[in-house]
């Protein structure tokens, strides 16, 4: 794949001045405060690199620094990398949006809603209407992720192991497990972070007839030249993978001092072989330089070095608001975790979708989308501005600190030159 461009910030409508006051923040506030090991940044704009620097540690206990070419866990962004991947099985006329999940999934047919009990005894009603395939893009099926540990349902998910950050069984495994747990609401009356992009990936092996994983990397990551983008580090790259950590105050230390604790060793992660359970919602490894490779091809329209993923109706339809009556995330949302910050955003296929920056409360473009990671990594594509924004570390979880808010208001501050 073509390497995108290198230029000065000031060439593409950017400050320089502005973009080191970002690496400051980033150095004194996070690495240097002892609250992230390391970060990278990568921002793209009007078809050049215009900022690209790594700070701090990939590995602590090692001592080895961050570099262009680290291997961090993305975990929840894999799920934009499997929306897209279904919904070119969507463009070959092989699945349709308003189609019900059991018409792949036979034994989710009698789905029930929660009304009572604990697992395996629950009382439920039938859903008000069936889940629809726009409902698992979406995040209005009735699933949820167990670790949000706010009903029985969740407590149902942790007790089969299902949507763990340590996968569990296989993929058939799970969609047989998640037949046996009702759904939290009947599709399309709310909105909840959940295993549904699993799902999603379990459905484009059935529909596509070769494993997920050999789907994404002959169709997605072999024609980008993405090479570090897999469910696993292979024993060749090893020496690249990032340790990971989580986030948390020491006892006896002074009030609000921050501590890393190593929460994944890089030398004995489960990330250094395939996984039996290949999550579409959380399961890939990559480096920024192969997901800025996703997004610029996304940016472009679906296409990219003369690769077409989608087409760009395809990817318009994508990025517009799914949840019903328009609404954004605060009125529909069950959750009590989301990867996105809610005022002002919806929520399309695979992506949160900013559909009112004023209500956001900081700097941005109506049709601007993202998404990210449970370690803190997160990205976000701004067809307006032509702008891309990749930061990459690796704390659980990522809702410690507010660096997604900051890391916009920072960025954005930086355009000097605004297409708006």
């Amino acid at each position: 794949m073509l390497a995108p461009t290198p230029a000065s910030p000031e060439s593409a409508g950017m400050s320089k001045p502005a973009l080191d006051r970002l690496e400051n923040h980033l150095k004194q506030r996070y690495i240097d405060a002892g609250r992230f090991p390391g970060t990278q940044v990568l921002i793209y704009r009007r078809g050049k690199v215009v900022h690209s620097t790594v700070q701090g540690f990939a590995d602590i206990e090692r001592k080895v620094p961050v570099k262009d070419d680290t291997i961090f866990r993305i975990y929840s962004m894999t799920k934009p990398i499997t929306s897209v991947a279904f919904m070119m099985l969507l463009e070959q006329g092989r699945v349709a949006l308003d189609e019900p999940v059991h018409k792949y999934i036979p034994e989710w047919k009698n789905l029930g809603v929660f009304q009572a009990g604990i697992f395996p005894a629950f009382l439920t009603r039938p859903p008000t209407r069936p889940m629809l395939i726009v409902d698992l893009l979406r995040h209005t099926s009735g699933l949820t992720y167990g670790f949000q540990q706010r009903s029985n349902v969740d407590a149902a998910y942790r007790e089969n192991k299902i949507g763990e950050v340590i996968k569990a069984g296989t993929l058939q495994s799970m969609i047989e497990d998640l037949a046996k747990i009702p759904l939290e609401f009947s599709p399309g009356e709310g909105w909840n972070y959940s295993v549904a992009t699993d799902v999603v990936g379990y459905l484009i092996g059935k529909i596509s007839g070769m494993p997920f994983e050999q789907f994404l990397k002959e169709r997605i990551f072999n024609p980008l030249g993405m090479n570090d983008t897999d469910f696993f580090v292979p024993a060749d790259k090893a020496h690249r993978f990032a340790a990971c950590y989580s986030a948390g105050v020491q006892i006896g230390m002074t009030a609000g001092e921050a501590t890393l604790k190593l929460q994944d060793d890089p030398a004995t992660s489960s990330f250094l072989s395939p996984p039996s359970l290949v999550s579409g919602g959380g399961g890939l490894c990559s480096t920024a330089a192969d997901y800025l490779t996703f997004c610029r091809a996304l940016l472009n329209g679906g296409e990219l070095g003369g690769v077409r993923l989608l087409g760009p109706k395809t990817l318009k339809l994508m990025t517009s608001n799914h949840l019903p009556g328009g609404a954004d995330l605060p009125a529909m949302s069950r959750s009590l975790f989301s990867e996105a910050a809610y005022n002002g955003i919806g929520f399309g296929l695979g992506f949160a979708v900013t559909m009112h920056p004023e209500q956001t409360l900081i700097p941005g473009s109506p049709g601007e989308y993202n998404w990210g990671g449970a370690a803190t990594t997160s990205f976000f594509i701004d067809p307006a501005e032509e702008l891309i924004t990749i930061f990459m570390t690796q704390v659980l979880p990522s809702s410690a600190y507010p660096l997604r808010r900051e890391l916009r208001t920072l960025v954005y501050s930086a355009i000097t030159d605004s297409n708006l």
